[in-house]
């Protein structure tokens, strides 16, 4: 049975943001699974609820799982939905997980700036666009910049789906994985604030910090991330699971 990756995007962008990994684990014979969550990329017209967006993790995971051994991907907020789905009281087949620019706990005054920082761009005209794709040309090479933004910006479903994180139960889901975990940060990836209480949390976690690099770490250095991809596969296929 051929390896499944599952790929969850984070807030704002959309599936197209894994293009690049997609490509390279479909070269490499690997069954690639990538979604928009409600609210996100071709699905932009829903609206985004915490509900949904759960179940359409869980049953791409459940769906995958029956073609052979899951690895799940996912960015940012997709990394957080993705542990809440894992360590929920009937979780699916996961056999690894890769959790890049997750490592925040969504509550209190961080999750409080998030939000006001957000809703400060959107006051901006183009409701910040201008400078996203400023700062997108500034950090990001030229081969995967256009990927975040080419299934559209989720500008509306931005703070209804930041209010939501706060009601997930991070840390008691974090208790609960099992099987091979990767958390991946950029050195300069505000989400880094509590790197160390989720590799506390997740004892027989690998915590990857990639230098010079930022929250968008999977299009900043996209090489590096391919290779805790290969990692991630090579683990499961070698485990027979």
């Amino acid at each position: 049975m051929a390896t499944q990756a599952v790929f969850v995007h984070g807030i704002r962008t959309s599936a197209s943001m894994w293009r690049v990994q997609r490509a390279h684990l479909e070269e490499r014979g690997v069954d690639c699974h990538v979604l928009d969550l409600p609210g996100h990329g071709t699905r932009m017209a829903e609206e985004f609820t915490l509900a949904e967006a759960r179940h359409t993790i869980d049953r791409a995971l459940r769906e995958a799982a029956v073609r052979g051994p899951v690895v799940l991907v996912a960015h940012s907020m997709g990394g957080l939905l993705g542990i809440d789905v894992m360590g929920s009281a009937d979780p699916p087949p996961v056999d690894a997980f890769i959790g890049a620019g997750c490592t925040a706990l969504p509550r209190g005054a961080g999750l409080a700036a998030y939000r006001m920082l957000a809703r400060g761009f959107d006051r901006l005209p183009d409701r910040g666009m201008w400078l996203t794709k400023r700062m997108l040309a500034l950090t990001l090479p030229d081969d995967t910049r256009e990927d975040f933004g080419a299934g559209g910006y989720a500008l509306d479903a931005q703070d209804v789906a930041l209010a939501s994180l706060s009601s997930l139960q991070v840390m008691s889901a974090l208790r609960r994985l099992r099987g091979p975990v990767w958390f991946v940060n950029g050195q300069y990836d505000q989400l880094r604030v509590n790197e160390r209480l989720f590799t506390r949390l997740v004892s027989h976690a690998e915590l990857i910090v990639v230098p010079r690099t930022t929250h968008l770490v999977t299009a900043m250095r996209p090489r590096v991330f391919n290779a805790v991809l290969d990692l991630a596969v090579a683990t499961v296929e070698s485990t027979g699971t």
